[in-house]
């Protein structure tokens, strides 16, 4: 099962402590499940039956607790500590030191009824959160919070907590242990997309590398009857309009196609950058663009030019929304609007995130149907080695909708990898040109593009139809160490 896939699993330690009153941990572990359940979140915890109330007190109970959460390493992917009381502080550091989970933690604390604070209903959870923070800084467990000091776990707001958590969660998980193809080598005039395999390695992503060549001597060797070949060709027929489209490319198309997922499969990778620029129209007569959408809009993201650095960002995107990034150029200003750019490629971007028939009536007028997605071919290399030679591209505008762009980089002479990330809008604005393309609208736009010339960042971004800027944000900074700027919607 991919780690996109996967359903979220969260260790849950219920915080009690001996002088409050116990049965509001009774009541607080219930409800927590509820909610937990409700959002399809499994859980691992311990029962009634283990300690009291299946709640953390004593010294046995963090050594129990810790020894449950060890069993089940490989499942879970972050913790949840909730404090229906107070909390024994020191019991809740001691079960994540010793369940040594290196995972994502989230503290949240029941609030008060100002008509119940009797003696025997009282929580102290607001002041307790303190003390449980306290003692993790102490112990350097990383964690997180909820955005309300002190919040119902039946409320909105904590639904949304969880939504957040689960989206750090899903990108720690993801990234920690992931497997990465580049197919073919950096184009000698692409020296932005350079990358340091050892940083990655560093950080728990490998590199699994394959020469052109290779690739293009297994297409030699498949026979076009293959079963796997008249499969992808299926696959991309179904997929993306291809009137107009030659025969022989489609089927060239295919080929590569078929090759590439059978190298991937054996690999166990996860994600991909292939080399474009121009070797593949050159000596294969065709652009690897709707191998690269397919792959894309199912969740095995895929960059341009062996942009390794793009394709973990598209990866931690995807993982965070669970649907498929892209990866696009800043390209172009929009008039003179300092908020307002063009984003383009040529294109691979993902089926999902281009317009559609809805989306066309819904402009008004504002877009076209030729907006939506067709194959074609891809006009600027076809200036240099021909028309015939570049089809593959998948063409169209992409939807107006709220989105998040990511960008990362391998920061080798600070031996470090470093990020920026925000949200923006894609608009309807009229625009006609070619290739895969949109309208964004970025709040202080002038201000981000100073910050990525300033620090060097590529002109690739990744771009994903989603808000998941602060999750992402929180997953790279806090527990995967990448220095990251947020670029805020309300900052000067």
């Amino acid at each position: 099962m991919s780690v996109l896939t996967k359903p979220l699993t969260l260790g849950l330690i219920v915080g009690n402590r001996g002088f409050f009153p116990a049965h509001l941990a009774q009541s607080g572990r219930a409800t927590i499940l509820k909610v937990l359940e409700e959002e399809g979140i499994r859980v691992v915890a311990l029962s009634p039956d283990e300690t009291q109330y299946g709640s953390v007190v004593s010294h046995a109970d963090a050594h129990k607790c810790a020894d449950l959460f060890r069993k089940h390493r490989d499942e879970i992917d972050g913790v949840l500590v909730t404090l229906p009381n107070f909390g024994e502080e020191r019991a809740i550091a001691d079960t994540l030191r010793w369940a040594e989970l290196n995972v994502p933690v989230l503290i949240q604390a029941f609030p008060d009824d100002p008509g119940q604070m009797t003696v025997a209903n009282r929580r102290d959870s607001f002041c307790g959160k303190m003390s449980a923070c306290n003692n993790l800084r102490q112990y350097g467990i990383k964690y997180s919070l909820t955005r309300l000091h002190t919040v119902d776990p039946e409320s909105e707001s904590f639904r949304q907590d969880l939504e957040r958590f689960s989206a750090i969660c899903r990108v720690v998980r993801g990234l920690k242990h992931a497997r990465i193809g580049v197919i073919g080598a950096r184009p000698a005039a692409f020296n932005t997309v350079r990358f340091s395999e050892k940083l990655l390695e560093r950080s728990g992503i490998s590199v699994e590398t394959l020469d052109l060549s290779e690739v293009f001597g297994r297409i030699e060797r498949l026979d076009n009857e293959a079963s796997s070949v008249k499969a992808k060709l299926a696959q991309i027929e179904g997929y993306i309009p291809t009137t107009g489209v030659p025969e022989v490319s489609l089927l060239r198309i295919a080929k590569f196609g078929a090759v590439v997922d059978e190298w991937m499969q054996q690999l166990e990778l996860s994600a991909s950058a292939i080399q474009c620029w121009t070797s593949m129209e050159e000596y294969y007569g065709v652009v690897p663009c709707t191998v690269m959408s397919i792959m894309s809009n199912g969740l095995m993201p895929s960059a341009c030019e062996t942009d390794i650095a793009g394709t973990v960002a598209m990866m931690a995107l995807a993982q965070a929304s669970g649907r498929p990034s892209a990866i696009v150029d800043w390209n172009n200003n929009y008039g003179d609007d300092p908020d307002k750019a063009v984003i383009f490629h040529c294109s691979n971007l993902p089926k999902d995130i281009f317009v559609d028939e809805e989306g066309v009536r819904s402009a008004a007028g504002l877009i076209a149907a030729d907006d939506i997605p067709v194959m074609d071919f891809q006009e600027i290399i076809a200036g240099t080695v021909g028309k015939d030679n570049t089809f593959g591209t998948v063409v169209g505008r992409v939807k107006a909708d709220p989105f998040t762009y990511l960008r990362l980089s391998t920061d080798d002479l600070n031996g470090r990898i470093a990020a920026y990330v925000g949200e923006g809008v894609l608009t309807n604005d009229p625009l006609k040109t070619f290739g895969g393309y949109g309208v964004v609208e970025v709040p202080r736009l002038q201000k981000l593009l100073n910050y990525i010339c300033e620090q060097g960042f590529e002109h690739h971004v990744a771009m994903n139809l989603s808000q998941t800027a602060a999750a992402i944000n929180e997953a790279f900074n806090k527990y995967l160490g990448w220095p990251t700027y947020y670029h805020e919607p309300g900052e000067m």
